[in-house]
């Protein structure tokens, strides 16, 4: 495969042009079919063999157009202190406020609007109301007139004293990031200059992984109507595709450079970064790949569908890296290198022999190995402590509960909760299959339920064999008082008496998330083993990849538990409201950090294996890769790192929680757990570390990942080339 990455990673420099020319001619074909198909929508949403989505089924059938996903919006009306809202005054503002949604501008998206006094959504003590609005379309679908519409009802409501908020999805938008994310991009252009010390190189990875995410980015929104691909799912592929799109152009520029260094020919060394570098990336991004289509375990449609769409934007960042970055190469030049770089090589080259300058990746590796047990034991203790609040990690879906107290929806769900109980603002909805004396029997036994606040009398549907039973817990949504009632309601009952709603299908969706992390963590793992093993050929350094990044990923999510569940130092990063770690955070942080933290892996140990190959002893092969590659991983590191803590200063707590999730996962994983551990168990393992047993070693295919083969084929082709000098060559290095 390095040979075959080699002639690849050439032939685009030398035919720079028409490579070049044909990635902007596919951005253009992707950027017209996004602009032209239609707007993405919230995507369906399903969980598959779970008791909610049964129920769901079960409406959508005996009660058409009750399970629509539709928008909702929940418009809370609170009386003047002293005042109620069914006294004379604030009755008529109320009424003139459900008259004006109903035939005012965005009526026509509104499928119904319930007036309070006629639904009988008035407290007891008659301080607060709410009138519900149900649309046609979807929350991400509704035009801005419309939300504008339902905005400026309730101010023009609290203009006449009354205190207005509006909760429910229909005011859903795409999350502010505030400055945090542009501050994340500025530090990862600041780093890449500080690495390079050229701005040209600095701004290659920035240049050819944007084009490379908006390539994928853009194809995904042109396929999003026809796919029904959520509206979430170009987000999470901007931020890998940009995570993995910059680490993967950062290390064929960085060894391109090196082989320059060596005073190889420019189109020469583009090959060799190719075939050397760009092994790494193949099977870096294979592993990522793995972890993002692995998703599909979960069995939860919408998922599986991000983690393809993600894996096909990985697969556009690993081929632009092969093929667009040596083409940029060559018009860049020599200016991908530092001044003194560019004088040294033209002419003032070091003595033959000459010891190279030992760097802070030197120094750092033989620090470890002559510490290597204390290093070991530093690392893998403090990771275990931070590990430890993991032990207590409890799952599940935020509601307008966890948004912050300054949003109108948290101050309506506030509103909701002091009126008519917390219960309320995540009602069960019971599915009876079956006739009224069914219906009556069970909403009779839920009544006599602890957890119960209320239960209101069961409505039936036209042709009498089925019934809807509504009951308020009297605990908020995501307690687990109310996910103890949801258990005690199922099995208490037989199986014509379903429970769904958004509370059930948050429990049922938290449950499932759950369940499917082991066997997730096992299928991706495993593969991502077997794959090292034929990159690193050894059974002990995959090992150990896997392990440390376990380590990593278990202490990411007990510092997330300790933030966000516990509160500790909540006020430093802006968490406004403590509660369960959102369900699909654990999962989709295995996904990201492991693809991420395998590209660190394979990029430094395979170095290190490169130079063990060519007859190093264990312990200055570890110096070695770590001359050659621990300043790029740090700054690949340090990149990421920016970039996901830029989603921190996000105004919605699970974009908030997924930066800092992602940003913890990747320090620990960079500089704990590659800088530090792999280097110390290297030592300790000695030429162990490199075993493989014969028979496995003939079993498994020769990938040649650090390029023996293609040295091979160089030196031959450099022999039968001896007799003359290679015009080509020449010219093209001019």
């Amino acid at each position: 495969m390095a040979t075959f990455l080699y002639r690849l990673g050439r032939g685009a420099f030398r035919r720079r042009g028409l490579v070049a020319l044909l990635w902007v001619a596919l951005l253009f074909a992707a950027g017209f079919g996004a602009a032209t198909a239609a707007a993405p929508t919230s995507g369906s949403f399903s969980i598959p063999g779970t008791e909610a989505q049964r129920a769901f089924d079960l409406l959508d059938e005996r009660f058409p157009g009750m399970a629509a996903d539709g928008a909702t919006a929940r418009i809370v009306i609170k009386a003047p202190e002293g005042a109620k809202v069914t006294d004379p005054g604030p009755k008529a503002e109320v009424q003139k406020l459900v008259a004006g949604l109903r035939s005012g501008p965005g009526a026509a998206e509104i499928s119904s609007v319930a007036d309070p006094y006629e639904s009988q959504a008035v407290s007891q003590d008659g301080s607060t109301a709410y009138a519900s609005v149900k649309y046609k379309v979807s929350g991400m679908e509704l035009k801005d007139a419309t939300r504008d519409a339902l905005k400026e009802s309730g101010d023009a409501a609290k203009a006449t004293g009354l205190n207005v908020q509006i909760g429910g999805d229909a005011l859903m938008a795409a999350p502010e990031t505030g400055s945090g994310e542009i501050i994340g991009i500025l530090v990862a252009a600041i780093v890449l200059v500080i690495t390079f010390g050229s701005l040209v190189a600095a701004g290659l990875p920035l240049l050819t992984a944007i084009i490379g995410v908006g390539i994928g980015v853009s194809s995904i929104t042109a396929l999003a109507n026809v796919l029904d691909l959520g509206s979430t799912t170009a987000t999470l592929a901007t931020m890998i595709g940009l995570a993995v799109g910059i680490d993967y152009a950062l290390f064929i520029v960085s060894r391109y450079r090196v082989e320059l260094a060596e005073g190889r020919a420019r189109d020469e060394a583009a090959g060799r970064a190719a075939g050397t570098a760009g092994s790494a990336v193949v099977f870096a991004g294979l592993t990522v790949v793995i972890a993002l289509v692995g998703l599909a375990v979960v069995n939860i449609p919408m998922l599986t569908k991000m983690g393809f769409a993600a894996a096909g934007t990985v697969v556009i960042a690993v081929l632009v890296a092969l093929t667009l970055v040596p083409a940029i190469l060559g018009f860049a030049g020599r200016k991908v290198l530092p001044a003194g770089e560019k004088s040294r090589l033209l002419g003032r080259a070091k003595p033959a022999g000459a010891e190279p300058k030992a760097n802070g990746g030197t120094r750092w590796a033989r620090f470890v190995l002559r510490r290597p047990v204390m290093v070991l034991l530093a690392g893998v203790i403090g990771l275990g402590v931070i590990a430890v609040p993991a032990s207590k990690l409890e799952m599940g879906l935020p509601d307008d509960g966890a948004q912050p107290v300054s949003t109108t929806q948290r101050q309506a769900y506030d509103l909701l909760s002091d009126g008519f109980g917390p219960g309320f603002n995540g009602p069960l909805m019971v599915v009876v299959d079956g006739d009224k004396a069914l219906a009556d029997s069970t909403a009779e036994r839920i009544k006599g339920m602890e957890g119960v606040a209320a239960v209101v009398p069961p409505t039936p549907n036209e042709a009498g064999d089925a019934a809807v039973i509504t009951v308020v817990p009297k605990d908020r949504p995501s307690s687990t008082q109310t996910e103890e009632l949801v258990h005690e309601i199922r099995d208490s009952s037989g199986s014509e008496v379903l429970v769904t709603g958004a509370t059930a299908m948050n429990i049922d969706f938290s449950q499932k998330m759950n369940d499917a992390l082991l066997p997730y963590l096992a299928l991706v793992v495993g593969l991502a083993f077997l794959l090292l093993m034929l990159v690193f050929r050894s059974v002990l350094v995959p090992l150990k990849a896997a392990l440390g990044f376990l380590l990593s990923v278990v202490a990411a999510l007990g510092a997330v538990v300790a933030v966000f569940q516990w509160g500790w130092l909540g006020s430093v990063f802006g968490v406004e409201q403590t509660g369960p770690i959102m369900s699909m955070m654990p999962i989709f942080m295995v996904g990201v950090v492991f693809g991420l933290a395998m590209d660190y892996e394979v990029f430094l140990v395979t170095r290190m294996r490169e130079a063990y190959v060519h007859g190093e002893r264990p312990g200055q092969a570890v110096v070695t890769g770590f001359q050659y590659s621990a300043r790029v991983v740090v700054a690949a590191a340090v990149i990421m790192i920016a970039v996901f803590a830029g989603f921190i200063g996000a105004s919605d707590q699970m974009v908030k929680m997924i930066g800092f999730g992602l940003a913890v996962a990747v320090f620990f994983d960079a500089f704990v757990v590659r800088m530090a551990i792999v280097p110390a168990v290297l030592a300790l393992l000695g030429h162990r570390a490199w075993w493989l047993p014969k028979w496995l070693d003939r079993l498994l295919p020769n990938v040649d990942v650090e390029g023996e083969s293609l040295r091979k084929h160089l030196a031959a082709e450099s022999s039968r080339s001896a007799e003359g000098p290679d015009k080509d060559r020449e010219l093209v290095d001019a």
